[in-house]
């Protein structure tokens, strides 16, 4: 396996992870936004509760797969920065508000109307970015970014205002509320709670499977490389029935009130999709212009940033582990749930 393959594989490994943390950040925007119900104020407390202190941390994902790409393949890198210039500059936007308004809700103290209209601006913002996010993700799966020489012609808006890409912004949507509410199911106090989010998640698993079902069916003329790996590549076949054997096992562990291991398949559901993406276009980085052999940087700088990343790792993870354990909020006491 050559060194750019292994990078490749780093970076597919971040978009896993950013999956599975920041977009269940952004799925809890998503069930605050639609909070409803006589127990509507203790449902945004949980959720706010359950972003805690270090909700935060998770972007640290997105970034490691920034610097890969940056650092590894710079071509692609180039490419995806000139061709999704205005999503991707909505996206750090949309984290940015997002943040901000998160902070300001909590600590702002100049009324309750004041505080709504901040959990507003957090809640779209939080639909906002998952939606920018899969349309990045349908533009650079979907062929319609084209690059001659250093030049990218496809203009700024061409490859990412597709139906391809607005199916897979509306996946990327479904699928993070429905990890933030197979994920709140388990962080909930009360059985009310926790009843109220796992309807939630039925409902998101539903949406998740519809939105799948679109992506496939419009790959055919959306993104044809996509469908042709999809369909025809060994890996991304394993990779899917994995992802249909994990999404049944979550319905089912909901459906019976597992909560905990229902999150462990709602996220082996989730990181097996991005994988699935990931492989499905394969060798490219960019389809149909921009392979990884074609964009990766010289052996020597793909040698030192695995080096880089290898003890990266052995720092970064066991800190995380730490700050989790020690800053991560205790269950939410029931006296501030309704009583």
């Amino acid at each position: 396996m050559g060194t750019e393959t292994m990078l490749g594989f780093a970076v597919a490994g971040t978009f896993v992870l950013y999956a599975l943390f920041g977009g269940a950040d952004f799925g809890g925007g998503v069930w605050d936004l639609l909070a409803s119900g006589p127990r509507k104020k203790e449902q945004r407390e949980l959720i706010a509760h359950a972003l805690g202190p270090v909700w935060e941390v998770n972007h640290i994902w997105l970034i490691v797969g920034v610097v890969l790409l940056f650092a590894g393949f710079p071509r692609a890198f180039a490419v995806l920065s000139v061709a999704l210039h205005v999503p991707l500059t909505l996206l750090l936007l949309g984290i940015v508000f997002r943040g901000a308004a998160f902070t300001f809700r909590t600590y702002d103290t100049r009324g309750d109307a004041v505080q709504r209209q901040w959990g507003l601006v957090f809640s779209i913002a939080s639909v906002m970015a998952p939606v920018l996010l899969g349309l990045c993700v349908g533009a650079v799966a979907s062929g319609n970014i084209r690059v001659e020489g250093r030049t990218v012609v496809s203009g700024f808006f061409a490859p990412w205002l597709t139906p391809f890409a607005w199916t897979v912004g509306a996946l990327a949507l479904c699928l993070f509320a429905f990890l933030a509410a197979v994920y709140l199911t388990h962080e909930a106090p009360t059985p009310e709670l926790r009843e109220d989010f796992r309807k939630r998640a039925l409902g998101a698993g539903v949406a998740v499977f519809v939105a799948a079902l679109a992506v496939l069916l419009s790959a055919r003329e959306g993104a044809p490389r996509v469908w042709q790996g999809l369909l025809h590549e060994p890996f991304a076949l394993v990779l899917h029935a994995g992802t249909a054997l994990a999404a049944v096992t979550a319905f089912a562990l909901l459906w019976t009130r597992r909560f905990k291991w229902a999150r462990v398949a709602a996220a082996t559901q989730a990181g097996l999709i991005v994988l699935g993406w990931a492989a499905s276009q394969h060798p490219y980085l960019v389809v149909p212009d921009i392979t990884l052999s074609g964009a990766a940087s010289g052996p020597t700088a793909q040698r030192m940033l695995l080096v880089a990343l290898v003890v990266g790792a052995l720092t970064v993870l066991p800190s995380l582990a730490l700050l989790f354990r020690v800053f991560r909020p205790g269950p939410l006491p029931s006296t501030r749930m309704g009583k």
